[in-house]
């Protein structure tokens, strides 16, 4: 439907002083603090996590030598989307002189709600990271007590009890996250780089990754987090997750949470023959997604 004079009347009278309500201010590119983003040429990616050897046997004297095998761990999966908006403008209201204000006006509301779905995709990837139906390549949730490993084991990159974010918490997580394995049971030495939390849990991330001493005690004891130097990214604010209790650790082991894209923004504007009207649209085409669920540390708070 075009954007026609009886839509905006009140532009056509004098005495208008203001017009409002385009104008409020968004939040930045807050998903390139989370995901890394990577260019695709292709309709979809796949990435494939391969299972390296077991630890080396010792071979005794005269025994024959021990010979391990490659293999495919699983496959992540990533499946571009479009996302496309626009707008049409009358030809009476450009007669009118409604032209220059109109397309300046919702061009940059083109922007911004384009700009607001991408957040909210990529955000809803953290925000499914507990929900069963949300699964990834190795047949999980993104967070799970049980990654499973070709040597039989499980990886799990979420509290056995979940946990509201707090000193003993993120010591934990920080420890858990120590103690993870590749796909033979052979430790990775990962390590947080990043704490990712909802607007809610800023002031308890401030008190927890910024102070010299412990927070809530008497002790005189050093803030051992900060003083460690266990999440040297600090901690950054996702506007766009909707549960106030959960927090996550983004790690360094490579290849964790991916964004693709496919086709960067793109607009135009043309003239419909029929009706004379004004037409603009935005397009942009891309994905969000996991690759191995080892990039990250989660907890749906208690």
């Amino acid at each position: 439907m075009a954007i026609s004079r009886a839509q905006l009347l009140k532009e056509l009278l004098p005495g208008l002083n203001a017009l409002f309500g385009l104008e409020y201010k968004k939040y930045g590119e807050q998903h390139k603090e989370i995901f890394e983003t990577e260019s695709s040429e292709r309709s979809f990616e796949e990435e494939t996590k391969l299972s390296g050897f077991n630890a080396a046997p010792v071979k005794n004297e005269g025994a024959a030598m021990t010979y391990d095998n490659a293999q495919e761990a699983w496959t992540a999966r990533y499946n571009h989307e479009t996302i496309a908006m626009g707008f049409s403008i009358t030809e009476e209201a450009i007669e009118d002189n409604l032209y220059d204000s109109l397309s300046s006006r919702y061009t940059k509301a083109l922007a911004r709600g384009m700009a607001y779905t991408k957040q909210v995709k990529a955000a809803n990837i953290l925000n499914n990271a507990f929900a069963s139906g949300y699964t990834y390549g190795d047949g999980v949730v993104l967070c799970s007590t049980s990654h499973p490993l070709v040597s039989g084991g499980v990886n799990s990159n979420r509290p056995t009890v979940p946990a509201d974010l707090n000193e003993t918490s993120l010591e934990a997580a920080v420890i858990q996250i120590a103690a993870w394995t590749d796909e033979r049971g052979l430790l990775i030495a990962a390590k947080p780089t990043k704490l990712v939390i909802p607007p809610a849990l800023q002031f308890v991330a401030t008190r927890l990754l910024e102070t010299k001493l412990r927070t809530g005690t008497t002790d005189n004891d050093i803030n051992a987090i900060e003083s460690n130097g266990s999440i040297p990214g600090g901690y950054t604010i996702d506007n766009y997750l909707t549960d106030t209790n959960a927090w996550f650790l983004l790690t360094d082991v490579p290849n964790g949470l991916k964004h693709f894209v496919r086709t960067p923004m793109q607009t135009g504007m043309d003239n419909d023959f029929d009706t004379g009207n004004s037409r603009y649209k935005a397009r942009e085409r891309y994905s969000f997604g996991v690759s191995d669920p080892l990039g990250i540390f989660g907890s749906p708070g208690a």
